[in-house]
């Protein structure tokens, strides 16, 4: 029983769905979805954009969106203010569990019409609130510490089947480990990837007894390596979860103070409770002083509950369709999560020198880049007239510097707004010079092509893209050499080029 079940237990469907049903304590899951919705709470403002919603969808803006899908576009202003502020509303009511089913509904649309309106806005953990929000949605997450249980006696601090909290932690055990597997690329491995992140202050103590080569190599990129692959076994087992909790919790907390990833660090950390045992929080409160506990959830044993089972026989024991489903569904959704991340065969137009639109790789931080030079050059069809754009032009966002598919979209709107500048049928053509992990500058798209006429699919290579030159890798060791030879006053650019 190290894994906490019996392998019998899974050699028959049966017996697989009896043990994804078995009773647990609801308390650590109440806790989690207080701890979630109060964390989306803070970042519908901010994160989100509430704070700044005037200056992205103004009415009658000029501007260049990138949603994923071609028909999704932009409410007015006003029914955007209305949008926001229904998510702002399923999210307070998922944090106090209140018209639970209602609230996560009210969370969810909004979130994720707001997610796929813009791929300029994607990331690793605004796609992550989305699943988790999901998931939320169809687990038993009201049963503990919530307005709902203070109105329905059969839901209060009743129990909740295993899957419950299996589907939560296979989904935080993806996102640490298929984290560690895309770290285990060469540029990684070889300290490319973050090579300017040793000097921040909070290295400083590591820098004592190592220089900053030694510490990006061994601290940054080796230690966020073996913590991602390993966090999710040592979360998983009582001998070393406490080990875990202390490495993970100062991993989240650095992370906080190192990058503006919004409320990401404090949802993983939300996280770590779900690995505990389930009635922790109940533990927690019994130590409260006896004239709070009235005002604070249930310190009692759970109630049974029906959608539980408990092991009896004959009709007692049987197994309800509802349970086959809900176990059916576990293992189709952690396939589908492990599926995911590699999917990227399939719509290769999205791939460019990294595969996929960054967002739902959980590739995080396993590239940089740097851009030296971003040129957007305008043809007028009718009279031959050359003219330049400032880059950016029509946008709120540079992320499309780096995506194909972006490109595309971009000289598609261009090609829409600039006769009303007096451009006729406009040509547009890129030139865009960017290093990625500290390799030379290159051109990441033929500057000959023009965009609007240019060929793309999701499903097929971007023939105008140029290729990584990965042969020339070796070089930057060289590079970094060169440019330590350097005064401080002097900018070095190491550039290469195709022939032609």
């Amino acid at each position: 029983r190290l894994l906490g079940f019996e392998l019998r237990d899974l050699t028959r469907w049966h017996r697989f769905v009896r043990l994804l049903h078995r009773p647990q304590d609801p308390a650590a899951l109440g806790a989690f979805r207080a701890a979630f919705g109060l964390l989306m709470v803070l970042d519908v403002p901010q994160e989100r954009g509430l704070g700044h919603l005037d200056q992205r969808y103004l009415d009658g803006l000029e501007v260049c969106r990138f949603p994923l899908l071609p028909f999704l576009q932009p409410l007015p202003l006003d029914w955007m203010y209305l949008l926001y502020t229904i998510m702002f509303l399923g999210a307070l009511g998922i944090m106090l569990g209140c018209c639970y089913r209602l609230s996560c509904i009210a969370f969810l649309c909004p979130y994720w019409y707001l997610l796929l309106l813009d791929k300029t806005s994607w990331n690793n953990h605004s796609y992550l609130y989305g699943l988790l929000g999901f998931q939320l949605a169809l687990l038993g997450a009201d049963r503990y510490g919530s307005v709902d249980g203070l109105f329905r006696p059969q839901k209060r601090n009743a129990h909740v089947p295993l899957w419950n909290y299996a589907l939560l932690r296979a989904q935080v055990f993806i996102v640490y480990f298929i984290a560690g597997l895309k770290k285990l690329d060469a540029d990684w491995v070889g300290g490319f990837s973050m090579g300017t992140l040793a000097r921040h202050w909070l290295f400083a103590p590591f820098r004592l007894v190592l220089s900053e080569e030694l510490t990006s190599r061994l601290v940054v990129h080796g230690g966020g390596l073996v913590l991602d692959l390993s966090a999710g076994f040592l979360l998983f087992f009582d001998a070393t979860r406490t080990l875990a909790l202390v490495f993970v919790t100062y991993f989240h907390c650095m992370n906080s103070q190192l990058f503006s990833i919004g409320m990401f660090s404090y949802t993983m950390l939300a996280t770590n409770g779900l690995f505990c045992r389930p009635e922790w929080p109940r533990r927690l409160l019994a130590r409260c002083p006896p004239s709070l506990q009235g005002w604070l959830p249930s310190t009692k044993p759970p109630q049974p509950s029906p959608d539980c089972h408990y092991g009896g026989r004959g009709a007692q024991g049987a197994i309800r369709p509802r349970q086959h489903l809900a176990a059916a569904f576990t293992i189709l959704y952690v396939l589908e999560q492990l599926f995911l991340p590699y999917s990227h065969f399939i719509t290769q137009g999205y791939n460019n020198w990294t595969n996929g639109l960054y967002g739902y790789s959980w590739d995080m931080m396993v590239h940089s880049r740097f851009h030296q030079h971003v040129k957007i050059t305008y043809r007028d069809g009718l009279t031959g007239e050359v003219g330049y754009l400032k880059p950016g032009a029509f946008t709120q966002s540079r992320r499309w510097r780096d995506h194909a598919d972006m490109l595309k979209q971009y000289s598609a709107c261009l090609s829409q707004l600039l006769p009303r500048y007096n451009v006729t049928q406009p040509q547009i053509y890129f030139d865009v010079w960017v290093s990625i992990n500290e390799r030379f500058q290159q051109r990441l798209v033929d500057p000959r092509v023009d965009l609007v006429r240019a060929p793309w699919s999701p499903w097929t290579p971007t023939p105008w893209l140029l290729p990584l030159l990965v042969d020339l890798s070796p070089w930057r060791q060289r590079l970094q050499e060169l440019e330590a030879q350097l005064d401080g006053h002097t900018d070095a650019v190491f550039i290469a080029d195709f022939p032609g």
